[in-house]
């Protein structure tokens, strides 16, 4: 699992520049692959200093990382897939097949309820059709090899991949803005090139060129399709914040009612005693002051940043583009 992190991390990097360039939905600033890079290094730094044997605990640390340093839509997104993929591994010294595919179905569900208002053909319905697809070859396992042999693994892994790839190819006709553009979702991509990097962590096999070479929009030689949108506008917010469930449902009803792009999800598990959590929040609007003194209304708002939703230069490097200030 801490080589997952690691391999995703470069594959990440390696591919930032063709994510932003095609990156468009929700708002087209060109900032997918740097946003899920920049993500995905705080989770892979937080799983190789992560002690133990334990999947569940390694990738626990990895998530909470992730949440804590998400960085935009993508990256908030991915974060709270691995918090949620850490829970179903949680004292487990060994990923199955079986434990796998429990673990992409928790994650989905949670990263679709992470959203106020969730959209598919985007990386949310990627990982679903993963979820599918792991749950679907868990029942094809052959009987002599057993749920929880490496053959069902890889079964798994593949049937998950597989799925995957199809749902980033079908992410073009299900929104209405990529199929203007005849190009795939960013984000889309971007857990794809995730998958594959657990793929080829665990199996040594991992996404071929000729997979990606397929997308449209994806070929190296393709132009920055985001830079022929409409100016993005608004404000980026993030930050994290202690809540109750309740006060962090009314948080998501008010922070609806000034913006859009509304995900809060907590961060690890609720204190029993208190009933509170860490949460991460992101929300897009056009005054971030305004987004700060209503969050202010609820809790003392910690790692808050700000990101101005205007397209990237794409002559500027791909994962080191500054626009994200910190406080």
């Amino acid at each position: 699992m801490r080589r997952w992190l690691a391999d995703a991390e470069t594959v990440l990097g390696n591919h930032s520049d063709r994510l932003n360039a095609i990156n468009i939905f929700p708002v087209a600033d060109g900032d997918t692959g740097t946003n899920l890079y920049h993500t995905v290094r705080a989770a892979a730094t937080a799983a190789a200093d992560a002690e133990g044997t334990d999947v569940g605990e390694v990738l626990a640390a990895a998530g909470q990382a992730a949440m804590e340093e998400a960085w935009g839509n993508s990256g908030t997104l991915f974060a709270v897939f691995l918090d949620a993929f850490a829970a179903s591994l949680r004292g487990h010294a060994r990923v199955s097949g079986p434990l796998l595919a429990a673990a992409l179905h928790r994650a989905q569900i949670r990263a679709w309820s992470a959203l106020s208002e969730p959209v598919a053909g985007t990386m949310l319905s990627v990982l679903e059709a993963a979820a599918d697809g792991a749950a679907r070859a868990r029942h094809d396992d052959a009987p002599e090899a057993g749920a929880d042999s490496n053959q069902a693994l890889a079964a798994t892994l593949d049937a998950a991949v597989e799925a995957a790839v199809g749902a980033v190819v079908d992410t073009e006709a299900q929104l209405g803005v990529l199929a203007r553009a005849h190009v795939v979702d960013a984000g889309g991509v971007g857990f794809l090139l995730v998958l594959g990097a657990l793929r080829n962590a665990v199996l040594g096999n991992g996404l071929g060129e000729d997979v990606l070479e397929g997308l449209h929009g994806y070929r190296i030689d393709d132009p920055h399709i985001h830079g022929a949108q409409p100016a993005a506008e608004g404000v980026e917010v993030m930050c994290t914040l202690t809540l109750t469930p309740l006060d962090a449902a009314g948080l998501r009803q008010k922070l609806d009612e000034i913006g859009d792009s509304v995900i809060m999800s907590p961060v690890g598990a609720f204190d029993d005693g208190a009933g509170e959590c860490r949460w991460r929040v992101h929300v897009h609007v056009p005054d971030p002051e305004a987004a700060l003194t209503l969050i202010g209304t609820f809790g003392t708002p910690e790692r808050i940043a700000f990101t101005e939703l205007h397209a990237a230069d794409p002559t500027d490097a791909g994962v080191g583009d500054g626009s994200t200030r910190a406080v």
